[in-house]
């Protein structure tokens, strides 16, 4: 399946990593946008509380052996968290600087959809070390909050850069879909390798994770 127009991934779909010129596409985003959850309340529910909503765009880069090669999380992780599940600090920029995150979002957009993206990892795959042949982007929820409980999480891939969208292929919508509910964590898709060439594989799946390190075992454990 070329990339000709936008298109709303489901769960399984994988697309070619090329334009409809035939062109292959090296240089793209995949940029997570969602808002904080704002409640109404008090007298003719003229009072508003809102909740700051914290979720992390984060990827791991996997090896022809099926081993941990690089990864992007929050540097904001704190390092004796991580080293009880044997993981190194966070970063974000691969050690190649083929991917680079554009940072920590803690709270999600306020009054409305701005249309932007809050988190984005910026790929560009004619630097991606040859050893990689996996590469797996997924989203955590840091707080208590559940998918349902979110206004919106909007997930898309696009030509272009983090200020500037050229052109969007491939999107999904998180809390549209009921199977989100009850769950603080989805591997979204993962970039793969196949006879030297990229192609995509949107996995969708929803987990009860309660945090990244158990996501990237996960993977670890049940995706290679």
């Amino acid at each position: 399946m070329a990339i000709n127009l936008e298109k709303k991934l489901e769960k399984g779909q994988r697309i070619n990593l090329e334009k409809s010129d035939g062109s292959k596409l090296t240089e793209f985003c995949v940029g997570v946008n969602w808002g904080a959850i704002e409640t109404s309340g008090g007298f003719l529910g003229l009072s508003k509380k809102i909740i700051d909503v914290d979720l992390d765009l984060s990827c791991v880069l996997i090896d022809d052996n099926n081993k941990l090669f690089d990864h992007i999380y929050s540097p904001l992780y704190k390092p004796e968290f991580l080293q009880r599940y044997g993981l190194p600090k966070g970063k974000l920029d691969t050690n190649d600087k083929a991917l680079h995150h554009s940072g920590d979002d803690l709270e999600g957009d306020k009054g409305g959809d701005d249309g932007l993206d809050n988190e984005i990892i910026t790929v560009n795959l004619s630097k991606v070390n040859n050893s990689v042949s996996q590469i797996f982007f997924f989203l955590n929820n840091v707080g208590k909050e559940d998918f349902s409980q979110i206004p919106y999480a909007k997930i898309r891939m696009y030509e272009g850069t983090p200020t500037k969208v050229k052109e969007v292929f491939a999107s999904y919508n998180v809390s549209a879909e009921t199977q989100y509910s009850g769950k603080r964590a989805i591997i979204m898709g993962k970039l793969y390798k196949k006879d030297g060439v990229w192609k995509f594989h949107a996995i969708g799946d929803a987990t009860s994770d309660n945090n990244l390190c158990e996501t990237i075992s996960r993977i670890a454990k049940s995706y290679l």
